[in-house]
């Protein structure tokens, strides 16, 4: 029995299908990244799948129920922030264990052992309002963690962190990979999406792509991406760049421009000679391997960053 099994799902909203058909299957224990655009319809998704919202039609099950009947099996934690700042830490998820059931007691201890284990023993008497953005969001998944929970569901965790803060919230998450948790991250950021096992590629309400981050990028982004940056961007370096990319492909970002080649060491010298040649001078240019952005953008012909469809 897999913890999330979505079959043929399909959700409208005003007439447009923000889910299309939607399969998807989550093994017990695995962290799973349904990475894709804003408006892609994961955020819909992820919350059909915690019974926050229901479905046109389609099977969507939590360890063979439906979700509403699976309710005190999941945990959800949506984008927007939802822990008091008038309260503290404690208070706050002494509240929540109140509102599951758990007596006065049950609740204080619960809430004492959890701040601990995620790196909040020090703050929990501050009020959430003094909390960093890293420190809100560790709360905000300790609330919906409690005893039974086996799935967890994050919409958007790391928007707004600092790297630091990212890193910490990431090693939080594997502590509670460690339990045996199926975890469904929502992202729009490849480099979060890395960090899953297994990732599902999502645009206009249809599933594009799954497999392991490797495979992905073994599959449909062979070639080497090369990033260049210019004294400044014009029709001109969109052209020369567009010579050298493969079918012509060329990711505009707000720092610059990336490529698509098979032979990235000769393009590399070959890019820069073009340009020069034509007048501009490059101020940065390197080469890398593919990422998952570059995946989406394989399969899309759309920057993940700056799509909204």
């Amino acid at each position: 029995m897999f913890a999330i099994h979505v079959e043929n799902l399909v959700k409208t909203y005003d007439s447009r299908r923000v889910l299309d058909g939607v399969n998807l299957d989550v093994p017990e224990g695995e962290f799973y990244a349904l990475m894709g655009p804003n408006g892609s319809g994961k955020t819909t998704l992820a919350s059909i799948i915690a019974a926050v919202k229901t479905q046109d039609s389609g099977v969507v099950e939590v360890y063979g129920k439906k979700p509403a009947q699976a309710k005190e099996s999941i945990g959800y934690v949506p984008q927007e922030n939802f822990s008091s700042p008038k309260l503290s830490g404690k208070e706050n998820l002494i509240y929540f264990a109140g509102l599951l059931g758990y007596s006065r007691s049950q609740a204080n201890q619960l809430a004492a052992g959890m701040l601990n284990k995620l790196g909040l023993s020090e703050e929990v008497d501050k009020r959430v309002a003094k909390y960093s953005g890293g420190m809100r969001k560790r709360l905000e998944v300790a609330t919906a963690i409690f005893p039974g929970i086996k799935v967890l569901i994050l919409d958007e965790p790391t928007t707004g962190l600092d790297p630091a803060a990212r890193r910490s919230f990431f090693s939080m998450i594997q502590e509670i990979m460690d339990r045996k948790t199926s975890i469904i991250l929502i992202t729009h950021i490849g480099s979060d999406a890395e960090l899953a096992s297994r990732v599902g590629l999502i645009d206009n309400g249809k599933m594009i792509a799954e497999g392991t981050p490797d495979e992905l990028k073994r599959k449909h982004a062979v070639e080497d991406v090369i990033t260049v940056e210019t004294a400044v961007k014009t029709d001109s370096v969109l052209s020369v760049l567009k010579g050298y990319s493969i079918n012509g492909k060329v990711a505009e970002s707000e720092a610059g421009y990336k490529i698509y080649a098979r032979n990235g060491d000769r393009a590399l010298a070959d890019v820069v000679k073009s340009l020069d040649q034509a007048g501009h001078k490059v101020m940065r240019i390197e080469m890398a391997r593919p990422t998952l952005e570059d995946v989406f953008f394989r399969l899309t012909e759309r920057h993940l960053q700056e799509a909204t469809g």
